[in-house]
């Protein structure tokens, strides 16, 4: 029982995860596509606080259920698909990491324009490039991972 409990745990957050990672980006992507400096505004503001709310606990939850299931199984480090999903894992979070920085200063951005009632600077335009880039990147790493623990093709 305590497996499928730890189990559970692990799926449950791998799909708060990759659903609020997901969420969010979409949430995001389309207030600034809108150009509307209240949604952005109001959408950057929102995605920080999914982050923290969200986010950062299934990201610290994964890898911690991972280890217990490992424990709980016997797999180790050596099976072929572990390894690729624990370097997906780190990539994936590697991509994250500055994506965080770069969400909370948007956010700081919208906030300043719509306060001074001025179009976001060039700034926001820039971060926004390389939160999609990061993004773009870290979601099939993210998907993969998904396939490999389903499937342990190694």
């Amino acid at each position: 029982m305590l497996y499928l409990c730890v189990k559970w745990l692990h799926i449950l957050s791998s799909t708060v995860l990759f659903g609020t990672g997901i969420g969010t980006a979409f949430f995001m992507l389309m207030a600034n596509f809108s150009k509307d400096i209240r949604a952005i505004t109001f959408a950057s503001r929102t995605v920080v606080i999914a982050d923290w709310g969200f986010t950062t606990p299934a990201v610290i939850i994964q890898p911690l259920t991972g280890l217990w299931l490992m424990h709980l199984t016997g797999v180790t480090f050596s099976a072929g698909w572990l390894a690729a999903a624990l370097a997906l894992y780190i990539f994936a979070g590697a991509c994250w990491l500055p994506v965080v920085w770069m969400q909370i200063r948007m956010k700081r951005l919208a906030a300043e324009a719509l306060a001074s009632d001025t179009p976001l600077p060039p700034a926001y335009w820039t971060l926004n490039t390389w939160w999609i880039t990061l993004g773009s990147m870290a979601f099939p790493a993210v998907v993969a991972i998904f396939w490999l623990m389903v499937f342990r093709p190694v």
